[in-house]
């Protein structure tokens, strides 16, 4: 299914691009001065020349900036790449395989559902795209992101330095979610004895009743925070529930009932109401694997957790989204269908499961192995600035 939706999106992009190609050329040969001076006095270079077919296959290979630089070559060039067809085509092909996203880059999928062009329309024929596809990719492209994120003022460089002078006390983070119990490799018993990671520094005096006082870790070896586990049950309930791949009664939350569209309302129990006071952050653990996710549940629970009742919407979400293993066997299962039933959910897909988007909180979901915690630090570095801790 997926092979058939790619290949269809690759004939669009193709005929979208011969039109344009046809209509500029047939222009070009009236031979106006400025059309000389965007192909050269000796006519179309050998590149231009190419088949369509064979262009579209180079901009395929190459990567995002790459095709911004073949851009600013010539005027033919720059209408080319912008083609919207081509960069809808790069979304599909490669949101899948983007490591992180948050509330910033997430791209409108909205725009993705519906076709940009049907039968022998295309953007050239006056069919306008309402969306900026080339924007919304290099947004989003964990290559090309950075470039779209606003400049560090230079007055921060010495405000950090003087804010690292005063010492400030250590940020704490609730973290819970399926991803923590239904796994085969514990993520907590990982990170509690990988040193190497994030070694720990102690267990604060701060008691929380019912909960505990969490474990403190020790990020880059100067920023110290806090973890206070939140699991849905007592450890015999959850380990028959793993093996038998059955799920548990949660005891962090209360159905209170439904909301006018029918989606479930939970309130958090009185100690985990308590954490919610108290913490600068929330950590949800999801459960990557390929059909182990009840999106509606789960985004119901988030709802729960970040409700501005318990503490400011500014607080940051960090959703590791979390598989057993590093498997070169699995592959990611799309929206659009998979060849295999063994898989990863991707990002972006994760964030529309919890919904994310409709968050008010700033929000990053990031790609995690349990097994190598690999992931781990890149979500841990994004919760800590959006903390307030200048690294």
């Amino acid at each position: 299914m997926a092979g058939k939706i790619q290949q269809l999106n690759e004939s669009v992009v193709v005929r979208s691009l011969r039109r344009f190609r046809d209509r500029y050329l047939s222009s070009a040969g009236k031979v106006a001065s400025s059309d000389v001076a965007a192909i050269g006095e000796d006519g179309p270079g050998f590149l231009d020349s190419l088949p369509v077919d064979v262009q579209f296959v180079i901009m395929a290979l190459l990567s995002p900036a790459d095709i911004c630089r073949l851009g600013a070559t010539s005027q033919y060039w720059r209408a080319m790449v912008r083609d919207p067809l081509l960069w809808r085509y790069f979304l599909l092909r490669d949101m899948p395989h983007w490591p992180s996203i948050d509330h910033v880059t997430m791209p409108q999928l909205e725009s993705l559902d519906a076709p940009l062009s049907s039968g022998d329309e295309s953007p050239e024929d006056g069919v306008e795209s309402k969306h900026d596809y080339m924007a919304e990719y290099l947004k989003g492209c964990p290559a090309c992101r950075q470039q779209w994120l606003p400049p560090r003022p230079p007055y921060e460089v010495v405000t950090s330095f003087l804010q690292s002078l005063v010492s400030f006390s250590e940020p704490r983070f609730a973290m819970f979610g399926p991803g923590m119990e239904q796994l085969d490799v514990s993520m907590v018993t990982r990170l509690m004895h990988a040193p190497e990671v994030l070694p720990v520094v102690g267990i604060p005096q701060r008691q929380i009743n019912g909960i505990g006082s969490g474990i403190s870790y020790m990020f880059n070896n100067q920023h110290k925070f806090n973890i206070l586990t939140l699991y849905s049950t007592n450890r015999v309930e959850r380990e028959r529930a793993r093996v038998e791949q059955q799920s548990v009664s949660n005891k962090l939350f209360t159905l209170e009932g439904t909301d006018q569209s029918g989606y479930s309302i939970f309130s958090p129990a009185p100690q985990v109401q308590e954490v919610c006071q108290v913490v600068d952050g929330f950590i949800y653990v999801a459960n990557a694997e390929c059909g182990r996710g009840a999106g509606e549940l789960e985004a119901a629970q988030i709802r729960a957790v970040v409700n501005p009742a318990w503490g400011s919407a500014s607080r940051p979400l960090l959703v590791l989204s979390c598989v057993s293993r590093d498997d070169s066997e699995v592959v990611r299962s799309t929206s659009l269908g998979s060849s295999s039933a063994k898989g990863r959910t991707p990002c972006v897909d994760m964030a529309k499961r919890l919904s994310l988007p409709q968050l008010p909180n700033p929000w990053m979901v990031q790609d995690t192995v349990a097994e190598t915690l690999s992931g781990l630090l890149t979500g841990i570095s994004w919760l800590l600035r959006c903390s307030g801790v200048r690294l």
